[in-house]
């Protein structure tokens, strides 16, 4: 089982994840921002990851510390339980429609971080969720977790469709980039490692 454990305590956030990549999309949310939970849950259920996210974050201030420490989270259990790479894919790619939205989102599982994406929010809150810190967000996965990690909004719209859509798209390129493939026997590279 890909499983993988992180506790991360620091002044301002006391971050726990636990993700089983061979779940069926059972999860555990609770990061005291609403719509962050909302997108986490939604991770969770459509890459069929088994997710528990528990934050204490400083809230108080604003949340910036508990969105971008729970992706240096997320980004390191992510590599744990990926372990060695062997036999998996590597690669992974999704669109998806939401509404009028359509996402694209793809994933390397190279050991190197990028991201880069194009998306553009009309809105500075969805709900709880300052949208400048979905950038942050998914920047901090890919850099702990170092792949990379593309998302397009093909279709722009409405500003929780594209949020929703850009979480889910990366849900379902990630699951086919941690998933088996029996004709790879070491790790999927000219290198021979990853």
């Amino acid at each position: 089982m890909r499983r993988a454990e992180i506790t991360r305590k620091t002044k301002e956030t006391n971050i726990t994840v636990i993700l089983n990549l061979d779940g069926s999309g059972v999860t555990d949310i609770d990061t005291g921002i609403g719509f962050f939970d909302h997108m986490l849950d939604a991770f969770g259920r459509h890459g069929f990851f088994d997710l528990t996210v528990k934050v204490r974050g400083d809230l108080e201030v604003d949340g910036h510390h508990t969105i971008e420490d729970t992706g240096i989270v997320l980004g390191q259990a992510i590599a744990q339980a990926v372990g060695d790479k062997k036999g998996i894919c590597r690669y992974g790619s999704f669109i998806l429609p939401m509404d009028e939205v359509l996402a694209l989102a793809a994933v390397d599982l190279c050991g190197r971080a990028s991201y880069v994406s194009n998306m553009t929010y009309t809105v500075p809150m969805i709900g709880n969720l300052e949208t400048e810190m979905i950038k942050e967000f998914f920047l901090a996965v890919a850099n702990n977790a170092a792949m990379n990690l593309h998302i397009r909004m093909i279709e722009p719209g409405n500003n929780h469709h594209m949020a929703e859509a850009a979480f889910k798209a990366f849900a379902k390129a990630l699951d086919q980039a941690t998933s088996y493939d029996e004709r790879i026997s070491d790790v999927l590279s000219t290198k021979g490692s990853l």
